[in-house]
């Protein structure tokens, strides 16, 4: 064969086979007209979400506090540095709802279906020695800063961030300062409400 010929096709094949894809993992397949769409307004700005169809659990009971208006006033509690920021805990609510926050004292069965990659948003739960069913929170859940593949098969993940721009808020977000326990030393509150509202 022709050695200029080996030279062009090895060339072809290390630029069209090593190509790194241009979009996020998360966002990688077409965002879908049917999944429920939301908004989570925080001081750094604001965060759209999707969520699955194929976590109808979790996709429905999200969606049922997020019309309750289960999430207003509750925050981001939790910054892990390079892993995700947490929230959704209704004791972080600055003012006691008792008929809101009893809604946050259940737990879900899982749905364990999708990977960890950046901008997937998953449900908190307890740990396994407590909880080996591995149930999920109702209302709780965290956004997961990198691909975080080490937590795969262990938590329901059950929705992802929408676009880049909310990616930035939550980077912004997970860089609030913070204390010894991972939590911000300001307060990153929440609200959500549904995209078309």
């Amino acid at each position: 064969m022709n050695p200029l010929l080996m030279v062009l096709l090895a060339s072809s094949a290390m630029l069209f086979g090593c190509a790194k894809p241009s979009v996020n993992r998360a966002t990688a397949d077409s965002l879908s007209a049917k999944r429920p769409k939301f908004i989570i307004e925080t001081p750094k700005g604001e965060i759209a979400i999707e969520l699955f169809e194929d976590t109808p659990i979790h996709t429905e009971n999200f969606s049922k506090l997020v019309d309750k208006k289960f999430y207003d006033g509750t925050s981001f509690w939790r910054l892990v540095p390079g892993l995700l920021i947490q929230g959704g805990d209704p004791d972080t609510r600055e003012k006691p709802m008792p008929e809101l926050d009893s809604l946050g004292k259940k737990t879900l069965p899982a749905e364990i279906k999708h990977s960890h990659f950046r901008g997937t948003i998953g449900a908190a739960r307890k740990d396994d020695d407590v909880n080996p069913k591995r149930e999920s929170s109702s209302c709780q859940f965290y956004i997961n800063l990198n691909d975080n593949r080490f937590l795969d098969g262990s938590y329901t993940v059950f929705g992802r961030v929408m676009d880049s721009v909310s990616m930035d808020v939550v980077d912004r977000i997970s860089k609030t300062p913070r204390d010894g326990q991972n939590v911000p030393t300001v307060r990153q509150w929440m609200r959500i409400r549904r995209a078309d509202e």
